[in-house]
This record gives structure tokens, C-alpha cells and sequence, in this order.
């Protein structure tokens, strides 16, 4: 009979269990836990320090506590603390609760509770008024919680949401504002007077009742020494342990990478920075900005990459970012400006991978016109025949220019794309030829980025600025050899954009490095490196004020030497060495190109075997003259005797119309033979003004004359100029000519003395201005 009613007792509890279970299944589905938490979030550095901070959306510091950060005396004090037998409930503590309910009737007050920490979440979780029904509503909560969570994961919940008084909450957020350190470095008398504060927030302040705490503190604390929770040692040291935390401001460093990184969103982002570093060059900016504000130029801007991490450990948006005045807000790193010359080395590197250029082969720095296009120098002038390493080290723009139409634009913006240039990707369709001289955007980011290729073989990985960010293969921008030849350039240190007045390079490391200024002088630039770091600099005004004085040699790399200085002083490291597809060989000195027989002044040149040019050096060539060398002959009018055979250096019309401006004088090939039944096809003049396809505007009152100019080639003495095919004028090869249009199209001719004819055609238009 007892049997009987045992098993039926244990039949109808195990079916009320399973009753209740599924009734809790049932509200667990109806009435879902409201555990989504909105936190503050936090920026960090390298070694996981808080770096800055965000308030939450209802203006609360609430920083995430990582279950990493609450280290064993954390959790075994707070679970002393608050909930013993933490560990043991399923969130619920029933012998807890009738201990409490005891006391309470005895008292006939209310003296203990008995709240787990689980319950205290759920409580923090969805505040309500403290009611019997409240209370029912919290314990259903607490087993929602222990259904859904760990023991560690409650912990952290509870540690996340605690409040500490005013608008903190949780122990991570107290701890930096209070003790300004991260919870796991906490001691022992600091986690204890951190715990006593939760249940007196008012009464208990942190700074304000530092006496009253320690008091209460040291109640526990001796409590503990009673049970033996912590030994003797740890008791008295934390008893005798002084209390001077305050509440301090919460940190807010590397303000506009900060708000960068926000953007991506999450609780916690561990950024790259490295705060010994990032500290030393803020001030450094900043005191070098107030120099420069003297002249006018207000602002800079400076990144600092680690070439074997490829992190970015220093990130200086502004020279003040408190500064209202001047912008200090605005992230100068991030800002769209116009790079100036800072991308010829890529364009070059480019050059020499499709074996276009080495870096003594010549190019004419010359005055061009590319379908009215006609860029100039820097200083204005033009210096004839120059190798390429010339024209990178003195920042050429024509030899640029040249070598970028010989390249093709598309080739440059996509190696460019690769590269991360969003801006230059958006435009790519608008870019032409001026893109080189800096008519594009790009931002301090990208460049510092790009350049880091020349300190990696060539190879492009995208900078990190948080530390879990994958650095994936990376994207081949150049050659190793063509990178090789580019730094072995860009480090000479005997160039004219070395700064003026720098004091010392007795402890410079040893870096290679390109400058560069916009149009108008908005914007000087400096990008270095070496094998260590690449660092980019920026300084100009936000505001896109041009002064006289903004230069990239003289305002940007005296900051970039200073912050090299800074970053690795005196460093004797290695220099790039040459790569296994770079060779050397000898070349002709006039043309860059391998010699012929006749070439008698050589030098060694770098190139890359199969891939750089083979072609022979054909600078000078033998011709036909008559014994009194006054005219040439070719084959089909060499007579049968009376003429000879001398070596002549070949000009190209665009050399001889330079020599002929500068009044340097050259070896002139005599005139053709006037008897020639031959009808020349080859070498016609170039008709550089008016540029073909133009439409130019005249005055209707005053109208101006266009300018007729041509360039021709070596053996030519005169032209002849044709208008609508009607004679004009003639005149000496290089002079000029000048003439008024008539409206509406207008066909211009040029003949020269060999009958070789060139047509361009422009349009007229007569407006009243």
C-alpha cells in the first residue's frame, strides 16, 4: 500500500516537474529575456588600456567588462560579497529567502534580503518598482538568466551593470573613472571598496566620502579576516591600503581616430595605437604648429605605420583638437586634398616595370602642349635633358607628365584603386594627365598607406588600425626591383627639397622620401620611410587657405625629420638591399640606353632583365654631307662623288626648339640637298600653337592675335605658314608668327623646307567682352 502511494506521489510530482517545465518553456517563449545592453564604447590601445570613451544614449558610462578582464580577486570578492552560494543556486536561493523572511517577522522590519546576483541582474535588467509582485516577476527572470547563461557570463552581466553612483555603471567604467586602470589590475581594497558602494550610492561617493567607505571597507575586509576567505596579508594590506580615488574625466585620446573606429560599431575596439608614442608626437605637432602659425598655416597632420605589422601606432588628425578656432576637430588625416607631387614615385616604379625607364634613361624637360594642356615646373623652368632619377629627386612636372601619357592614365588609377584611393576611384572617368601634378583627391591615410609598398617589395597591405583586422595577402603594386630603384632615389639626401635651415641629420636614421605641393599652396606634404616605419605628414589650414610659404620641403619634412628623430633615433638598421630581378649595366650617359660603338661616354645603370628595354642607343647617327658640309645627302640623291661621311648627334625638334630659345648652341645637320627629287613624309613640323581642336574666344572690340609656333627637326631652316590654304608667311625654323582669325573654322598649315606638311584645325568664336 505505502508502495503504491510512493509511486503515485512520485508520478504526480515528476508530472508537476514536467509541468512547470514546460510552463516555464511557455513564458520563456511569451516573455523573452531583455538582456540587449547598449554600452559605451570604448577604444583601447595596444595593451588594451583605455584610450577613450563614448557616453551611451542615455548619457551613462556603461563599459563592457570582458570576461578576460574579471580576474580571480574580483570574482571570489564579489561573490563573497554579494552571493556565496552563487555557485550552488539555479538563481534562485530558497533557504536564503526564508532565512530573510525569518529575520524579518522577528524585526518586524525589513533587515536582510535575499537577492542572488543572478536576481540582481534581472533586476538591472528591467527595473520595476520593489512590489511582492515585482519580486515574483525577478525570480522568473533569474531562472531565464540561468537558462540562458553561464555562471561567468551572469557574473559579467552583473559586473557590467552595477551602479556605482551618478551616470557610472559598471565595475569596468568605475574603475577607470575612479582608479584609472582597467578592473583586472584592481587590488584587493579597491574591489572592496568598490562593492560597499552599490547598495549607498547617494550617501557613498567616491572622493567626496573617502573616510566613510574606508570605514566600511575595513568592516568587511575584517569580516573576510573572521571567515578566512583571504589570508592575514591580504586582509592587512588592504586595511592599511590609503583611499584617495576621485572621480576623474574619462580619457579622451587620439580624439579623431576614435571617432573613426566608433563607426564600426561594437562595445570594445582595440585599436593599434601605441600611447608612449602617440603622446610625444600630439606634443610635438602641437608645439611645432604654434611655429608655424607665425606664417599663417594653422594646422597639420601626421601617421605614423609599422612596415612589418602594418599597424598604424601613432594617429595625429589635428595639431589641437581642442582648438575651435582653427578646426582642431577636423580630421586632417581623413581629409579629400590634392596630393601634389607626392605620387610621381609610384607613376616611376610603374615606368619601370613595363620597361619604359631605368633610372639614367633621359627624358626632355621641355615645354609640351597635350591638346591645350601645357604643364609647367615648379620654379618654371625647364632644364633640357634630364635621366629619371633626376626628375623624381627634383620633382619635375614635365618629365611626369610625359612619362605618365607614355604609361596611360588608367594604368596609374588602377594601381591607385588597389591601393585603397576611394576618391581617385570615384573620379577615375574625370582624371587626365594633371592627376599626376596632384589633379586628383587623396587623403593623409592613402598616401602614408601607398608609400609603406616601397618598405615591402612593392607589395600593398591595407594599414590596420585595430588589432583583430586581418592582414591578408596584400595586392602587388610594384616589382621589387622597380621598388629598389625608386628607394635607392628617394633617399639621396643632397636634393633641393631638403629643408632649409635644418639644424641636424647627425642622428637621422637614414629614410627615403618624396614631398609635395598642391595648387595654390593649400597643402604641403611629406611622406618618408624606412624599413622600420612609414610616416605621412600633412600641414596646411583646414579652411583650404593658400599661403606663400606652404612648400612640402619647407614647412611638412622638417616635421617628418623631427617625428623620425622622435620614433627611432640614432637607429643603424639595414637599408633596403637589391632585390634578385634588379641587375646592372652599363649605359650610354646621353640617352640612358644600352651603347653602340660610337658612344664614348658611359655609365652603370640599374634595370630589370627581359622586362627593361634592349633597344640600342641610336643618339648619334652618320650622314651624307657635301666636302664643304653645307648640305646632306640621303641615298637617293648621293652623288657619285664629293661627299663624305660625319657622325652627328640626333635632336629631336623639341630639344632644338629649347636650345634655340636658351641661345645654347648645338651641331647643326647642314640643310638637305635642294635638288632631292625625294618627298620627305617623315619628321613634319608640330604645330604647338594654336593646339589643334581648341576653340578660342576673341575679344569682338579688341581682338588679340593667336600665336603660330611650330617645332621642327634638326636639318630643318625654314616654315612656311598657310591659312584656310592661303600663303601667310614664312620664317626661320623656332621664330615666332602671329595673326588675327577670322570667325567660325580656321585650317592652319605648316610647311617646312622639306616639304613636310602638318594641318590642325581650331575654331573661332568673336564675343563681346
Amino acid at each position: 500500500m505505502r508502495r503504491r502511494k510512493l509511486v503515485r506521489w512520485l508520478k504526480f510530482t515528476g508530472i508537476g516537474v514536467a509541468g512547470l517545465f514546460l510552463l516555464f518553456l511557455l513564458l520563456n517563449w511569451i516573455f523573452p529575456l531583455p538582456d540587449k545592453i547598449e554600452y559605451s564604447t570604448i577604444i583601447t590601445d595596444d595593451k588594451g588600456e583605455v584610450i577613450h570613451a563614448f557616453l551611451t544614449r542615455d548619457q551613462q558610462w556603461r563599459m563592457k567588462t570582458e570576461l578576460r578582464e574579471i580576474s580571480p580577486l574580483l570574482r571570489k570578492t564579489i561573490v563573497e560579497k554579494e552571493d556565496k552560494y552563487f555557485h550552488h543556486h539555479p538563481g534562485i536561493n530558497l533557504f536564503a529567502m526564508v532565512r530573510a523572511v525569518g529575520r524579518n517577522i522577528v524585526h518586524m522590519r525589513r533587515t536582510s534580503g535575499a537577492s542572488t546576483i543572478t536576481m540582481q541582474v534581472a533586476r538591472s535588467l528591467e527595473p520595476k518598482k520593489r512590489t511582492y509582485w515585482g519580486k515574483v516577476r525577478e525570480m522568473f527572470r533569474a531562472l531565464q538568466l540561468e537558462w540562458h547563461y553561464s555562471k561567468d557570463e551572469i557574473l559579467q552581466l552583473y559586473l557590467n551593470k552595477v551602479p556605482y553612483g551618478g551616470n557610472i555603471q559598471g565595475v569596468k567604467a568605475a574603475s577607470v573613472l575612479y582608479f584609472k586602470k582597467n578592473p583586472d589590475h584592481l587590488s584587493l581594497a579597491e574591489i572592496t571598496a568598490l562593492s560597499i558602494i552599490p547598495n549607498r550610492p547617494t550617501s557613498l561617493v567616491m572622493g567626496r566620502n573617502n573616510d566613510r567607505i574606508i570605514e566600511e571597507r575595513n568592516k568587511w575586509l575584517r569580516r573576510w579576516a573572521r571567515e578566512k576567505v583571504f589570508t592575514e596579508k591580504e586582509i592587512a594590506d588592504a586595511v592599511a591600503e590609503p583611499l584617495t580615488a576621485a572621480r576623474g574625466a574619462v580619457p579622451a585620446f587620439v580624439p579623431q581616430l576614435a571617432w573613426k573606429l566608433k563607426k564600426r560599431g561594437g562595445p570594445i575596439i582595440h585599436s593599434t595605437i601605441q600611447m608612449n608614442t602617440q603622446l610625444k608626437l600630439e606634443k610635438l605637432v602641437k608645439d611645432y604648429s604654434r611655429t608655424l602659425a607665425l606664417k599663417n598655416i594653422r594646422n597639420a597632420a601626421v601617421i605614423v605605420l609599422d612596415n612589418q605589422t602594418h599597424r598604424v601606432v601613432s594617429y595625429v588628425g589635428s595639431a589641437d583638437f581642442r582648438d575651435s578656432l582653427d578646426g582642431g576637430q577636423v580630421n586632417g588625416a581623413m581629409a579629400i586634398r590634392q596630393p601634389g607631387s607626392t605620387l610621381k614615385p609610384l607613376l616611376y616604379g610603374l615606368c619601370i616595370d613595363e620597361g619604359l625607364l631605368t633610372p639614367k634613361r633621359m627624358i626632355t624637360d621641355v615645354p609640351i602642349n597635350y591638346n591645350g594642356y601645357a604643364p609647367e615646373n615648379y620654379d618654371r623652368h625647364f632644364n633640357g635633358y634630364v635621366t629619371m632619377e633626376y626628375a623624381l629627386e627634383h620633382s619635375l612636372n614635365i618629365p611626369a607628365v610625359k612619362s605618365l601619357r607614355a604609361l596611360g592614365k588608367d594604368k596609374l588609377i588602377r594601381k591607385l584603386t588597389d591601393c585603397d584611393f576611394r576618391q581617385v576611384d570615384r573620379d577615375r572617368k574625370k582624371l587626365g594627365l594633371s592627376m599626376i601634378l596632384g589633379g586628383c583627391g587623396a587623403t593623409l591615410e592613402e598616401l602614408t598607406g601607398l608609400y609603406s609598398i616601397f618598405a615591402n617589395d612593392g607589395k600593398f597591405v591595407r594599414p590596420m588600425y585595430v588589432m583583430t583586422d586581418s592582414i591578408g595577402k596584400g595586392v602587388k603594386v610594384l616589382s621589387p626591383a622597380a621598388t629598389f630603384m625608386i628607394n635607392e632615389t628617394m633617399s639621396k639626401v643632397n636634393r633641393p627639397d631638403f629643408p632649409l635651415n635644418w639644424e641636424s641629420t647627425v642622428h637621422l636614421p637614414k629614410i627615403a622620401w618624396k614631398t609635395g605641393t598642391s595648387y595654390g599652396r593649400r597643402d604641403g606634404w611629406s611622406i618618408g620611410y624606412n624599413k622600420r616605419y612609414t610616416v605621412g605628414i600633412w600641414v596646411g589650414n583646414f579652411s583650404g587657405l593658400g599661403i606663400p610659404e606652404i612648400s612640402g620641403a619647407n614647412v611638412a619634412t622638417p616635421l617628418l625629420f623631427t617625428v623620425f628623430n622622435t620614433i627611432d633615433y640614432d637607429d643603424d638598421a639595414s637599408w633596403f638591399g637589391q632585390p634578385a630581378d634588379c641587375d646592372v649595366r652599363t649605359v650610354c650617359s646621353e640617352t640612358g640606353l644600352p651603347p653602340m660603338d660610337e658612344c664614348t661616354h658611359l655609365v652603370t645603370d640599374y634595370f630589370i632583365p627581359l622586362v627593361s628595354t634592349a633597344k640600342k642607343c641610336d643618339n648619334r647617327q652618320e650622314v651624307f654631307v657635301s666636302a664643304d658640309e653645307r648640305l646632306t645627302y640621303c641615298r637617293v640623291c648621293l652623288p657619285q662623288a664629293g661627299y663624305k661621311k660625319k657622325w652627328y648627334t640626333m635632336i629631336p625638334p623639341e630639344m632644338k626648339e629649347y636650345y634655340d630659345m636658351n641661345h645654347i648652341s648645338y651641331q647643326r645637320i647642314p640643310p638637305h640637298n635642294p635638288a632631292c627629287e625625294k618627298v620627305f613624309r617623315e619628321e613634319a613640323p608640330v604645330v604647338t600653337s594654336p593646339a589643334n581642336g581648341s576653340e578660342y574666344l576673341i575679344n569682338r572690340k579688341d581682338p588679340e592675335p593667336l600665336l603660330l609656333r611650330c617645332r621642327v627637326g634638326n636639318d630643318v631652316a625654314k616654315v612656311f605658314w598657310y591659312i584656310n590654304d592661303k600663303f601667310y608667311k614664312s620664317g626661320e625654323a623656332g621664330s615666332k608668327a602671329f595673326f588675327v582669325p577670322e570667325e567660325g573654322p580656321v585650317k592652319i598649315s605648316c610647311t617646312d623646307d622639306k616639304g613636310r606638311n602638318r594641318n590642325v584645325w581650331i575654331r573661332v568664336k568673336y564675343v563681346n567682352l
